[in-house]
């Protein structure tokens, strides 16, 4: 019988630990790409400032987009492979002209933004404005109208 309560007991408290790691997972992935972020050594933090101004500062480069949206993940990554139809989903978009960039975190040349970023879990959006500018960053599945939302409401403050 005490076996038994002993199991019911256990099992409760680990029930309890998972939806507490549930709620919190936004704030604790928060946490670790801001510990991740502190780790990043002035090299990195250069060539991660040098990479996103030359390729997503449009009031720089020129190009037409009004934001950027990094899609980092993995293509062994359930979720991941989920996010796929809203990546073109929001490529297709015509209310806002995105440019839609998917980092696959195996490649080498992606671990400069990763580590510029703090990237610590996948997949991970990052929305950027026309400035290169973070404005916006999820962790886990997100939907192609939230993501549209979030860029047509930075795309609209800027106008």
């Amino acid at each position: 019988m005490t076996r038994r309560i002993i199991l019911w007991i256990v099992f409760g408290g680990m029930a309890v630990l998972m939806v507490i790691g549930f709620i919190m997972k936004d704030s604790m992935n928060r946490y670790i790409s801001g510990l991740m972020k502190l780790e990043v050594t002035p090299d990195i933090e250069h060539v991660g400032k040098t990479m996103v101004d030359s390729l997503y500062n449009y009031s720089k480069n020129g190009q037409a987009y009004e934001v950027t949206l990094l899609e980092f993940g993995s293509t062994g990554c359930v979720i991941c492979k989920k996010m796929e139809p809203v990546l073109d989903e929001i490529r297709s978009n015509e209310k806002i002209n995105t440019n839609v960039v998917f980092l696959h975190i195996m490649k080498q040349e992606n671990l400069p933004l990763m580590k510029y970023y703090g990237i610590s879990a996948v997949p991970m959006q990052i929305l950027l404005d026309k400035e290169g500018n973070e404005f916006f960053r999820n962790y886990g599945f997100i939907s192609a109208d939230e993501l549209i939302g979030k860029a047509l409401e930075k795309g609209n403050k800027q106008t």
